[in-house]
């Protein structure tokens, strides 16, 4: 049996891992908490649902980077202008700070 992949798919993982902790070590955010900054840095609102699309979450796992990020007040909640119902979230200017303070020549990407 081949498992070639399964060993590369593990030192991907490791990777990520290592990629991870040292983000957070560097500017207190993890992973999924830096990309949902990353959507909103280009100053656009988003539904929830949208983003968990984009980072690739269930809405349920979403909704808990979206409020992380929301205590820490990098991103905010207004309710959309249609619909009261639905709410869309855009970047603070504390979180456009916070993004700008990420530089990937200061922490180290995986090699795999």
């Amino acid at each position: 049996m081949d498992n070639t992949c399964l060993c590369h798919l593990r030192d991907t993982y490791r990777s990520i891992i290592k990629f991870e902790k040292e983000l957070e070590d560097s500017i207190g955010l993890n992973l999924n908490e830096a990309m949902l900054l990353c959507i909103l840095s280009d100053g656009g609102q988003r539904l929830s649902g949208e983003l968990a699309d984009q980072l690739g979450l269930t809405r349920s796992n979403a909704s808990k980077v979206i409020v992380s990020l929301e205590k820490q007040s990098l991103i905010r909640r207004l309710a959309c202008k249609e619909d009261s119902r639905c709410q869309k979230f855009h970047i603070t200017k504390k979180g456009t700070e916070m993004i700008e303070r990420i530089h990937c020549s200061n922490i180290e990407m995986p090699k795999v």
